[in-house]
């Protein structure tokens, strides 16, 4: 097993571990051990929330998540050489669920999907589904199973949600700028456009008294993906992928977690992976001045994973950039097009049995793949979901006698 450089108690939350990891970016944290190129090591991480949401039948924690404490992220974990202008080379060898546990914390044998509500961040079909609701999933291997949504069964493709190098106290501070100005065009907006720096339940590593004040002040919240990497939630960074990451500061600071066993394109109900903590090993080296050299300024580079579920047969689901609820057409939006087409696949599966909210949690969690299908022909632009047939225990094509509709439980949902 390669050499642990930051680890976890699953029965610890993330500010009690021996040496905590942090939930705000800032290049002062502190690093909490250093690595070389060459070098394989494992990084155990935390479940997002620090392990709120529990094992059971109501979506109560879901709704009542305190977003303030997330992403517990493990890190930052140091390079030895590594200076501003450098790409990290990063390949992911291998990652899962905590290694032979079971117990409270998701990834101890079992994982969550949540829709949050509205008013605690929402998720892309929020307007349509505004409250709480949750999908608890069983680990079998590399298969998950639910009790909330039975009927599917499939193989996850883990990746984590979130990694990412120590931004600049320059890129800092611009993000923090420009996300406010966002924020000032619309201050009480449910959900907000952003989130600014926040000092409660600040994480700061092994950082205190001036610098652990000044992540308190100035950290930035850790919800979008930036131009350092964040939280992209691609589902491809599994194992095999290679990731560029841009170096900002010195030891370039790598830090991150959200692991995910199954994520569907787009993660449309905020946490619409399957949700975990568990473990991943890297390997790491540098390309000296690699930011120059491959023009990498705003974005890190992957290569994709070559390991995922082989699913060769896809029901695909159209949308355009109509809103039809209002009958109202948007210019090229694939936001638009894209939210159309989930809201297609959700109502087709109701026709099988399912609730909306059933639906929309296996749209977040199975491995669907979404796609930018056109954009170019004035005035619709035109996205497509491929939702995997295998998945069901029954045959989810259309046909002449029309679907079998069942009754099929229900998620879970708040009180």
């Amino acid at each position: 097993m390669p050499n642990v450089v930051f680890s976890i108690d699953q029965s610890m939350s993330m500010r009690d571990q021996k040496i905590p990891g942090h939930n705000r970016w800032h290049p002062d944290i502190p690093v909490a051990d250093m690595v070389r190129p060459g070098d394989e090591f494992r990084v155990e991480c935390r479940e997002w929330t620090d392990a709120q949401i529990g094992n059971n039948d109501s979506a109560n924690d879901v709704r009542d998540v305190d977003l303030s404490v997330a992403h517990v992220l493990s890190g930052p974990i140091g390079v030895d050489g590594a200076e501003p202008g450098d790409l990290l080379v990063v390949d992911i060898l291998d990652l899962g669920a905590v290694p032979q546990q079971v117990g409270e914390a998701p990834g101890q044998g079992w994982g969550y999907t949540g829709v949050f509500a509205k008013a605690n961040g929402g998720g892309f079909l929020t307007d349509y589904f505004p409250d709480a609701y949750k999908a608890i999933w069983d680990f079998h291997g590399q298969v998950a199973t639910s009790r909330h949504l039975p009927g599917v069964r499939f193989t996850g493709i883990t990746h984590p949600g979130l990694f990412g190098t120590a931004p600049s106290a320059e890129l800092l501070a611009s993000w923090n700028r420009r996300e406010q100005a966002l924020i000032d065009t619309d201050p009480q907006r449910v959900p907000p456009l952003g989130l600014p720096p926040l000092g409660d339940n600040v994480i700061a590593g092994t950082a205190s008294g001036e610098v652990a004040r000044r992540v308190a002040e100035e950290g930035a919240r850790t919800v979008p993906a930036r131009e350092n990497g964040g939280n992209h939630d691609i589902k491809n960074f599994t194992r095999g992928a290679r990731v560029f990451y841009p170096v900002m500061v010195k030891d370039a600071k790598l830090s991150g977690g959200d692991l995910h066993f199954s994520q569907g394109d787009g993660e449309i109900t905020f946490c619409g992976a399957i949700e975990m903590g568990g473990y991943i090993d890297f390997h790491v080296d540098l390309i000296k001045g690699g930011m120059e050299k491959y023009g990498v300024t705003t974005n890190p580079l992957f290569l994709p994973g070559n390991v995922e579920p082989r699913y060769s047969e896809f029901l695909s689901f159209i949308g355009i950039s109509v809103d039809h609820d209002t009958d109202t057409n948007y210019y090229l939006d694939a936001t638009v097009a894209y939210r159309r087409a989930c809201l297609n696949a959700v109502e087709y599966l109701k026709k099988w049995g399912y609730t909306g909210e059933q639906a929309y949690l296996i749209l977040g969690s199975a491995p669907i793949e979404g796609r930018v299908s056109g954009i170019v022909d004035i005035p619709n632009a035109c996205c497509s979901l491929y939702l995997p047939t295998a998945i069901f225990d029954f045959d989810i094509r259309p046909n002449a006698e029309g679907p079998a509709r069942k009754e099929r439980g229900k998620c879970a949902m708040t009180s």
